[in-house]
């Protein structure tokens, strides 16, 4: 009877350690997929000057570098997690602020996409006047800095309540292992309410601006129009990432027995999925882009 529980409980190990062995294999492939194509496109913009000075890509590349950035430390935490379990609480702390920093820039980000848009096409005469390279780079700049006065709080919070000890163990690194504290969770659904609040009444400001300037001109602003809804829907794919905790949980009431399986399909449609469609969706339909992006894979 030992021995045929033992065989059992080997067998489900080693079903357990297969999974476990699978997923991470998948993770790491569509990882480095993304990044490759992504990792192109930030070439093509380097290689041509006519994207450097251009306000629009520079946005787009931004997003692009950011969104590499954030695969890179969810696909490293996910691997972790499987690999150690457990890690030094300072280098968690570390990958989850980078981690945080990158999630909080892509609405922003967003944002500063639709209004140039907004005004090349309601005040194209002051288009260059206004979205200038060098102002480009300032909302960049300004963009990364919110993300870090928004995390100061946190950061001060912690080091003046957690003994020196915590920073020296070693813990599961997640936002709810390191942020526990009620009131950082309570700031950071805030935060996230007013980031994605002032991105969504962004884009319908600048989406109605458009219908109604190419109403009164007569023009075409399908284009626009059609750049503006396409912000829409990686906003929603964003917004996974600040939802995707409570659908994880609402789901695994609903079917406990499916814990592991429901995490990683969470974890793919929330951390990868909007990673892999933002060079589709802004890259690759730019018929400029797209031409010079096309004419580099193929000299590969």
């Amino acid at each position: 009877m030992k021995s045929t529980y033992s065989n059992i409980t080997q067998t489900q190990g080693s079903d357990l350690f297969l999974v476990a062995v699978t997923r991470n294999v998948i993770v790491v492939a569509l990882y480095f997929s993304i990044n490759y194509i992504n990792g192109t496109l930030v070439h093509t913009f380097f290689k041509h000057e006519i994207f450097n000075e251009n306000p629009r890509y520079i946005l787009f590349i931004h997003m692009v570098v950011n969104d590499m950035i954030q695969l890179t430390i969810t696909v490293l935490l996910h691997v972790i997690a499987y690999a150690f379990y457990t890690i030094n609480v300072s280098f968690c702390f570390f990958l989850i602020l980078t981690a945080v920093f990158t999630t909080l820039n892509t609405p922003l980000n967003l944002a500063g996409m639709a209004v140039e848009r907004y005004i090349a096409i309601c005040n194209p005469l002051r288009h260059m006047q206004i979205c200038t390279v060098r102002r480009t780079y300032i909302l960049i700049g300004l963009i990364w800095v919110l993300g870090v006065l928004t995390m100061l709080p946190d950061l001060f919070f912690i080091l003046a309540t957690e003994p020196l000890s915590f920073f020296l163990s070693t813990i599961y690194c997640s936002r709810d292992s390191m942020f526990r504290h009620p009131y950082m969770v309570e700031k950071r659904n805030i935060s996230h309410l007013v980031y994605v609040s002032f991105v969504w009444l962004t884009l319908f400001y600048t989406y109605f601006k458009i219908m109604f300037a190419a109403k009164a001109t007569g023009a075409d602003a399908r284009k626009a129009r059609n750049t503006i809804l396409l912000h829409g829907l990686q906003l929603l794919l964003c917004m996974f990432t600040y939802i995707g905790p409570l659908i994880e949980s609402v789901f695994i009431t609903l079917f406990p027995m499916l814990f592991s399986e429901l995490k990683f399909t969470t974890y793919i449609f929330v951390y990868i999925l909007p990673r892999f469609l933002s060079p589709i969706v802004y890259g690759l339909r730019d018929q400029i882009f797209c031409l010079q992006y096309t004419q580099f894979c193929s000299d590969l």
